[in-house]
Order: C-alpha cells, then sequence, then structure tokens
C-alpha cells in the first residue's frame, strides 16, 4: 500500500475529528464493557525512584551467504551483548501533575552493528554502539493530568508513573523529552523490550517510522483524551536533524511529525480487548529512491538517497489489536503501511508489515508466574526501496550492495521468561529470520538470545 504524496501536511485538527468520528459511532451498547465498581480516592504517591537494569546476550550460528554488503549480517558464526541501567525520578510538583527524569547507562553492541535486517532482532540494541559504557538522559518529562468525571480508579506505582487515583474521563498532556511508544502503537502483549518480545517489527508496528534519534528518543508533545470506552491521542514531536542521526532538529517543528490514533476498548464474553488506529505524517528534508536512482544514473554512482533530500511529506497508517482469550491466553496483532517512495528516515526499512501472536502464562503448568509468546512477522519494503537496494543503495539498517532476488522478510520469534526473583526475569529468545535484509539469496538466519532483567 503507498499512500499519496500530496506535498503538504494535512490539518491535524481535521484528522482528529474524523477518527472522533469513527470512535464516537461505535455503538456503546455493543462495545462499552461494565462500568467497575467506584473506589475512594487514594492518596496520592509525592515521589518515586525505580531502577531498572537489562543485559541480553546473542549468538547468530553461521548461514548461508554467496556475498555481502557493508549493512549485511555477517554469516560467519558471532555472538554480541548489550547493558543498560536506568534510574527512573519522579516527583509531583501539584495536583496531577509528575515530572520524571531518566538518566541511563549503555554500553554494548547490537550483531553487525545492529545492520543486515529490517526487522532487527534485538530492540536493547540502538543504533550507536561502543565498547565503554557512556551516559545519556533519555526521558526528561512533565505529565498533567486533568480529572474529568466517571468511576475513580487506582493507579498503581510504576515505572514512569506516580501512584494515586485518576477518573475515568480525563485528558493527560505530556511534555518534553520522551519516545513516541511511550504513548503511541502500544500493546500489552508485545511493546517493551525489557519483558516481552526482542525484535523490532514485533515490539512496534514495522512500518511506523516514528520521529527519534539512533536511541528511539525526541522532544515533543502529545494530548489524550479518555471517555468511558475510547480514546483520543494526537502529537507532535520532532524529527532528528539529518535522518538517522544522533541529534533531534533543535528548531521547535521545522522538521516535524503528527500523530493521531483513536482507541476502543470493549469485552467478548467477558474477555477485554483494545483495538488501536493510527496515522502519522512526517515533514522533513527527505529523498526519495526514484530521485536517487536517477541521479546515479545519470552520474554513474552508487544512489545515495541523502544526495536528493528536500522538505516533503511522508505517511502512513498503523493498526494494533490486542485479545485475552481466556485469563492466561491472549493474542495480538499489527499491522501497517507508508509511503513507498520516500526513504526511511527514523525507524527501519519497512513499508508493509505484519505480526501476529500469542502469549500464555505459566498458570495452565503450574508457574503462573512464567510466560511464554510464539509471534510471526512478515515485513515489505516498496518496489522503488528494492530498486535502490539493487543499485547498491543502503537503507538505515540493510543494503548487501546487491538485490538480484528481493523476498519479504520473515521472523519467527519465541521466547520463555523464567522469575528468579520477584525483581529479576531470565528470558531465552530464539528468532528464525529467512530472506534476511529482503534478500533471497542470503540466509536463513538463527539468533539465540539471553536477557537478565532487574526492576525495582
Amino acid at each position: 500500500m503507498q499512500l499519496a504524496n500530496t506535498g503538504r501536511a494535512p490539518s491535524l485538527a481535521a484528522l482528529m475529528l474524523s477518527l472522533s468520528a469513527i470512535v464516537l459511532t461505535a455503538s456503546p451498547a455493543h462495545t462499552q464493557p461494565a462500568a467497575a465498581p467506584a473506589v475512594p480516592p487514594v492518596a496520592p504517591e509525592d515521589w518515586a525512584v525505580h531502577f531498572q537494569s537489562t543485559g541480553t546476550w546473542f549468538f547468530q550460528p553461521g548461514f548461508t551467504s554467496p556475498y555481502q554488503g557493508p549493512q549485511s549480517l555477517s554469516p560467519a558464526a558471532n555472538g554480541r551483548e548489550t547493558f543498560d541501567a536506568t534510574l527512573f525520578l519522579g516527583v509531583r510538583p501539584w495536583q496531577g501533575g509528575e515530572l520524571w527524569f531518566n538518566p541511563e547507562i549503555d554500553q554494548g553492541f547490537g550483531l553487525a552493528d545492529t545492520f543486515g535486517a529490517a526487522g532487527f532482532v534485538s530492540g536493547e540494541a540502538y543504533k550507536v554502539g561502543a565498547q565503554d559504557p557512556y551516559f545519556l538522559v533519555q526521558r526528561l518529562f512533565l505529565r498533567q493530568t486533568f480529572d474529568l468525571a466517571g468511576d475513580v480508579q487506582t493507579i498503581d506505582p510504576a515505572i514512569n508513573q506516580l501512584g494515586g487515583s485518576q477518573t475515568a474521563n480525563r485528558v493527560i498532556v505530556t511534555l518534553g523529552k520522551i519516545s513516541v511508544p511511550d504513548i503511541f502503537d502500544n500493546n500489552a502483549y508485545a511493546h517493551d523490550s525489557k519483558n516481552d518480545v526482542l525484535n523490532w517489527a514485533n515490539l512496534d508496528n514495522g512500518s511506523f517510522d516514528y520521529a527519534a534519534n539512533a536511541w528511539g528518543y525526541t522532544y515533543g508533545g502529545a494530548v489524550e483524551w479518555y471517555q468511558d470506552w475510547w480514546t483520543l491521542r494526537g502529537g507532535a514531536f520532532n524529527l532528528s536533524n539529518i535522518p538517522n542521526s544522533k541529534n533531534i532538529d533543535p528548531r521547535v517543528l521545522a522538521q516535524y511529525q503528527a500523530i493521531t490514533e483513536a482507541e476502543a476498548r470493549y469485552d467478548i464474553a467477558g474477555q477485554p480487548g483494545k483495538i488501536r488506529a493510527l496515522y502519522w505524517i512526517s515533514r522533513g528534508r527527505l529523498g526519495t529512491y526514484d530521485d536517487a536512482i536517477a541521479l546515479a544514473d545519470a552520474t554513474l554512482t552508487t544512489p545515495n538517497a541523502a544526495l536528493v533530500r528536500r522538505y516533503r511529506s511522508k505517511d502512513g497508517v498503523a493498526l494494533s489489536w490486542e485479545q485475552q482469550i481466556i485469563q492466561n491466553i491472549g493474542i495480538y496483532l499489527r499491522a501497517g503501511a507508508s509511503q513507498g517512495s520516500v526513504e526511511a528516515d527514523e525507524f527501519t526499512d519497512i513499508n508493509k508489515s505484519l505480526a501476529i501472536g500469542t502469549q500464555l502464562n505459566g498458570t495452565l503448568w503450574g508457574r503462573p508466574d512464567d510466560e511464554i509468546v510464539a509471534s510471526f512477522i512478515t515485513d515489505e519494503i516498496s518496489h522503488a526501496g528494492k530498486l535502490y537496494l539493487a543499485d547498491g543503495g543502503l537503507g538505515i539498517l540493510v543494503g548487501d550492495a546487491s538485490l538480484p532476488q528481493a523476498g519479504p522478510e520473515q521472523i519467527a520469534e519465541t521466547y520463555y521468561s523464567l522469575p528468579i526473583y520477584t525483581w529479576t526475569h531470565l528470558t531465552a529468545d530464539y528468532q528464525f529470520i529467512n530472506n534476511p535484509g529482503y534478500n533471497r539469496q542470503r540466509g536463513p538466519v538463527s539468533v539465540f538470545a539471553l536477557r537478565l532483567h532487574i526492576q525495582l
């Protein structure tokens, strides 16, 4: 699916109104869950300190590879590791307000320096690797909740969330440095690389080219409006100053992404479910695959999208669905498509993505805190993107210097998570990748991982 490039951004207000109409025309009689019993307000938590540390170890056996390029998975057996440690410091400056600060230490490398598969194998591996630990402030944001009406709900203390209470109907405003998936494209079963799946196209919608620096964070703001069984969200965020770079454009919304999302919550036979529909549009200095190929043909060089960048638009849509089947089993689906003529600029080289999976907890075999997931992902790049890669062009994560036989990237991921203590989990993960980098001549590839996660 390719979306039209009009050269101008549609009105965010118009998009919000359109999604409002879609959500509000659904029949509450069929979709609204039974009202939860009212609970008295609880004393709000005034401050909090949390900590997490995650170490991942990856091993990739050798695989078939008649050739490779500068952004290929290595065909030789190899292993890599990553480590991070984060403090989550929160304070309540006034009623309904929360100020959060997340300093972090990172270290390590992804397999092949985080190249070689559009659906990369580890959400714990950033696009920037380092042998020695280094320090960053990943998040610094203010969240303000405005209670409106409805039943009072208890908020449990959690990472980046102060305990207290809120009303069912409310407005939440978030401003500062965050990661876009903190608010958008959520899914209860597949969204957290420290606790569930690891593959990039499983954690988030692979075609959602969300605004971010090389570590996945940006500056911006979002508004969320909760009403009974539905929620509307909208936000605007700065793009990186140069596509796929370490630095965010310091000019406020000079290069930006606008996002709107509608969420509906419902019950089927007493089992809860959620569905989210999202639209995004980016406006910034971006290149197209066709322009890069045309310039390369005229100059007898290798195509490079960076040489044909100008101010233009790129947009896409995404769907996220989660459904509890019984108390111990849930299923999920993600699907999305983005404009295929413009280069990938922030996330990864995917224009169409589908991920499906199921999660079971260990209650079924007498270990209620264990967890197992089985999932399948298929990703595609546009026809123009395939031609660009075939001529030797490099994307964000892929580029084998040639692509004579292109095919969809197909990934199976499964893991088993075992609690060692209530605050420590060990996870064994396995991924099978067919056609890595959309290349039918390389692979398939197996990747084994161990993850140790501590959270206090």
